[in-house]
């Protein structure tokens, strides 16, 4: 076994890695820059922040919005957070 040759990896597995691992980052960058916007943003008005909250399924969006609300309570909700807009 340690004397075989291992098999180059055909060009489609790879390109198909490399696309997963594009792909698994770019859900991590996002995912990480929503949730440092709902605990620990400046302000509850980050454009992005708010974009990528309006997107999520209802759960995470409710979570979301929840955490804002606690860390800015007189502010008015960002939209998406507000009842009636989705």
């Amino acid at each position: 076994m340690a004397g075989e040759a291992q098999r180059p990896q055909s060009r489609l597995a790879l390109a198909l890695t490399v696309a997963c691992g594009i792909l698994v980052a770019g859900f991590g960058t996002i995912g990480w820059r929503w949730y440092a916007y709902v605990t620990a943003g400046a302000t509850p008005y980050d454009e992005v922040g708010i974009e990528v909250n309006r997107r999520l399924p209802a759960p995470l969006r409710t979570w979301g919005c929840e955490r804002i609300r606690d860390r800015f309570p007189r502010a008015v909700p960002p939209y998406g957070c507000q009842p009636g807009q989705i």
